[in-house]
C-alpha cells in the first residue's frame, strides 16, 4: 500500500549528471573526477545532511563520501574512477537529528534558556556515538555523557555540547535512521585514449614508394618512424578485407571498371573471403598483426575499420542470402542513401529472422580482430544500423575487453549522432568540418562542451576525411590548410586527418561536390612520403606540444576569450595539473589582423600586476604581458599563436 517508509522526510531531486532518467551512462577516463550535484530538501527547518556513494561493477559496496551544500539546497561531491568497466553512483539525504539538535541546543544557551531537557534529548545521540566511535573518541564521549548528568555544572555542559569537536564527530559517524537514496546512475570508464588521441589516416594500398604499385603492410611499416615524428599515436586505415568484383567501381566511382581498377576499399568480401581475411595484395593476417606491433613500440596503435556491408562476391552471401534485402524480382538491394548509390555492395538487412546468429558472427568479427591486437575501431556509417544493436555489441564487446574503443563516423542529423554517443561509442565524428567562422566555432565549441552533451560525446575534430573533401578547403591557400588543423588539435583533444593529401595540399574537388577528384577511395594514390613543409612542421609542433602540455589533452575545459575582430579567435584552455595554453587564430588568409585580447591574470592564477611569462611554441618566441589587454597582430603567413604559459 505504502511506496516507502512514512518516516523518510528528505527528498533528492534533479541528479545531474544524469542522461535519460540513468538509462545511459556518462563517460569518463580513468583518473578523472566525477562531479556529481542534486537537491536534498526537507519539511520544516531540521538540519540536512547529504553523501554521494559510488561503486565499481565488480564490487557489492558502496563507498560514501560527504556532500556539501553549493547553494540554496543544492549539494555536490565528487569520486575519483580507477578501474575501466562501468562504475554507479546515487545521491543520499537525510535529516540530520543530532546536528539539528546541536543547532537548537546553542540558539537556546545563548538565549539563556534552560536546557536541562535538552541535555537529556542528547544522551541518545551520544550513546549513539559510543556504538561506533575508536577508544579515544570514546573517552571524548563519556566525558560529554557524564557533564549532561552533572546539574552542579551546566556551563561546562553547554560548552561540551557546542563544541566543533562533538559536531565533527556527529558529521564522521551520521545518525542515520531514515534515509533517502536516489536512483542510481552509471558511468562508462575507458582508457586515456578514449579522451586524447591524435589520429592519422591513409590508405595502405598507397603506401608503397613505387608509383602504380601496390602497397603492402611491410611499405606501412616503413611509414611508421613519419607517423611517429609528426606526433600522430593513431594510425587509421580503410578497410583492408578482400574486395568484391561485381559491380566494382571504377575510378572517380564510376560504375564500369577497367581490369586494372582495384575498387573501393568499402566492397568487402571476394572469393578471397570477407570481414575476418586480408586482401591478398596487401600481405596475410601475420603480416597486419607484425603491422600493430611494429606500430607498438612507435607508441602507436593501429585502429581498423568495422564497416558491416557486402559484395555480390561476399561468402555471406551464399551462405547466409536472408542477411541481404531480397527484391521481388529475386534480385539483392544494393546500398543506396538519397544522395548516393553504392552499386557494388549490399546492406545488411537488419530485420532478417535470422537476425540473432547475424548479431553473433557480427561480434565474433570484433572479437576475431582484438584478439589480434586491435583495440580501436573506427566504425564505418554506424547511423544506417540499428540504434539496439549498437547498444548490444558495445556492451558485449567492453563486458570481455573493457579497453577497447569505438568512433562513431555518422555525419547524420545531431539528435542521431548524440544518440550514437548515448548508446556507448567511445569517440564521435562532428560538424567541426564545416564550421568555418567564428560565430560557428564558438558557438559549436560550447554546445559540445557544456551540459549533458560534455558528458556523453567525445568530438573529434577532422579537417578532411577520404569522404569529404569540404568546399572550404578546395583550391584554397596554405593558410586554410594550416588553421584548419591548428584550431582542430587545439579546440579538441581528439584530432584526426586524413592523409597524405592533406599536408600535400590536393585540393581539386569534383565540381559541385565536396569530394576528392581521383579519390584513394577508387584508385591507388603515388605519393611523396619524404616531403616536409610547413603543414608537416605543424602537424608536428603542434601534435608533440599536446602529448607535453596536459591543457590540451581535454576538450571541455575550453573558455574563449574576448578578442574584439571577428577575424580573430582566441582561447584558453587550463590542464588539471595547471598547465595553461592560449591559443590565437586569425581566419582572414588574405590580410593582417590586429586586436586587443582581454586576459586577465587572475584566469591565470596570478594577481593584477603580476607578470605573465608564455612561449608562442609555434615561432619559439618567450613574451612577457601584463595587466589584462594585450595586442595581438596575425598575418596570412603566420597565422597562429600557440602559448605555452609559465
Amino acid at each position: 500500500m505504502f511506496r516507502q517508509k512514512g518516516q523518510i522526510r528528505a527528498i533528492v531531486r534533479n541528479v545531474y549528471p544524469c542522461v535519460e532518467n540513468g538509462k545511459y551512462a556518462i563517460k569518463k577516463v580513468q583518473g578523472e573526477l566525477v562531479n556529481v550535484w542534486a537537491n536534498v530538501l526537507a519539511d520544516g527547518h531540521d538540519v540536512i545532511q547529504a553523501s554521494l556513494q559510488y561503486r565499481h561493477v565488480s564490487e557489492k559496496k558502496w563507498t560514501e563520501v560527504s556532500a556539501r551544500i553549493v547553494s540554496e539546497d543544492r549539494w555536490h561531491a565528487s569520486f575519483s574512477v580507477a578501474k575501466l568497466g562501468s562504475y554507479y553512483y546515487r545521491f543520499t539525504g537525510w535529516v540530520d537529528y543530532p546536528l539539528y539538535w546541536q543547532y537548537g541546543i546553542s540558539k537556546k544557551a545563548d538565549g539563556e534558556v534552560d536546557i536541562a531537557v535538552e541535555l537529556m534529548e542528547g544522551n541518545e545521540f551520544l550513546n549513539f556515538l559510543l556504538k561506533k566511535t575508536k577508544a579515544d573518541e570514546k573517552k571524548y564521549v563519556q566525558q560529554c555523557l557524564k557533564a549532561f548528568a552533572n546539574a552542579d555544572d551546566r556551563d561546562a555542559a553547554i560548552k561540551l555540547a557546542k563544541s566543533e569537536r562533538l559536531r565533527a564527530l556527529f558529521l564522521r559517524y551520521p545518525n542515520q535512521p531514515f534515509v533517502e537514496l536516489s536512483d542510481s546512475y552509471r558511468v562508462q570508464v575507458e582508457r586515456e585514449k578514449a579522451v586524447f588521441s591524435t589520429w592519422y589516416e591513409f590508405f595502405p594500398r598507397s603506401s608503397s614508394a613505387q608509383a602504380n604499385t601496390h602497397g603492402t603492410f611491410s611499405d606501412c611499416i616503413k611509414l611508421l618512424p613519419r607517423v611517429a615524428e609528426f606526433g600522430f599515436d593513431t594510425l587509421c586505415f580503410p578497410p583492408v578485407h578482400p574486395i568484391g568484383y561485381t559491380n566494382r567501381k571504377g575510378k572517380n566511382n564510376t560504375t564500369t571498371a577497367s581490369a586494372d581498377d582495384v575498387g573501393s576499399c568499402w566492397g568487402i568480401g571476394s572469393p578471397e573471403g570477407g570481414h575476418k581475411d586480408i586482401h591478398p595484395l596487401l600481405g596475410t593476417t601475420k603480416d597486419f598483426e607484425m603491422l600493430i606491433k611494429e606500430a607498438k613500440k612507435l607508441g602507436i596503435e593501429i585502429a581498423m575499420d568495422f564497416a558491416l556491408q557486402a559484395t555480390p562476391n561476399h561468402p555471406w552471401v551464399q551462405k547466409h542470402p536472408d542477411w541481404f534485402k531480397q527484391r521481388p524480382d529475386s534480385s539483392i538491394q544494393f546500398a543506396e542513401n538519397p544522395t548516393q548509390k553504392h552499386q557494388d555492395i549490399y546492406a545488411i538487412y537488419f530485420e532478417t529472422e535470422d537476425w540473432e546468429a547475424m548479431w553473433v558472427e557480427f561480434l565474433n568479427i570484433l572479437f576475431y580482430w582484438i584478439r589480434k591486437g586491435i583495440k580501436l575501431f573506427r566504425v564505418d556509417n554506424p547511423h544506417t544500423k540499428p540504434f539496439i544493436f549498437w547498444e548490444w555489441i558495445i556492451a558485449a564487446v567492453k563486458e570481455k575487453y573493457p579497453e577497447v574503443l569505438f568512433l562513431s563516423e555518422a555525419f547524420s542529423r545531431p539528435k542521431v549522432m548524440e544518440e550514437l554517443g548515448k548508446l556507448g561509442f567511445s569517440q564521435s565524428y562532428t560538424y567541426y568540418t564545416w564550421r568555418n567562422n567564428k560565430h560557428e566555432l564558438v558557438e559549436y565549441v560550447n554546445e559540445l562542451t557544456t551540459g549533458i552533451m560534455s558528458e556523453i560525446y567525445r568530438p573529434v575534430f577532422w579537417p578532411n576525411t577520404p569522404s569529404v573533401l569540404p568546399f572550404a578547403l578546395q583550391n584554397s591557400s596554405k593558410h586554410i590548410y594550416y588553421t584548419r588543423y591548428f584550431m582542430a588539435a587545439t579546440l579538441s583533444s581528439n584530432v584526426g586527418v586524413y592523409g597524405p593529401v592533406y599536408e600535400l595540399m590536393i585540393n581539386e574537388g569534383i565540381n559541385g561536390k565536396e569530394e576528392y577528384l581521383n579519390s584513394e577511395k577508387f584508385e591507388i594514390g603515388t605519393w611523396n612520403w619524404e616531403e616536409r613543409n610547413s603543414i608537416t612542421h605543424l602537424y608536428t609542433v603542434v601534435n608533440h606540444t599536446r602529448k607535453k602540455v596536459k591543457a590540451l589533452q581535454r576538450t571541455n575545459n575550453i573558455t574563449f576569450l574576448q578578442i574584439d575582430n571577428d577575424q580573430l579567435l582566441a582561447y584558453l584552455k587550463v590542464g588539471t595539473d595547471g598547465s595553461k595554453v592560449v591559443c590565437v587564430v586569425s581566419l582572414d588568409g588574405n590580410h593582417s589582423q590586429a586586436a586587443q585580447l582581454q586576459l586577465h591574470p587572475e584566469q591565470l592564477g596570478k594577481n593584477y600586476h603580476d607578470a605573465i611569462e608564455l612561449t608562442d611554441v609555434l615561432a619559439n618566441t618567450a613574451y612577457t604581458w601584463h595587466g589584462q589587454s594585450h595586442f595581438i597582430q596575425l598575418h596570412p603567413d603566420k597565422p597562429c599563436h600557440l602559448f605555452v604559459i609559465k
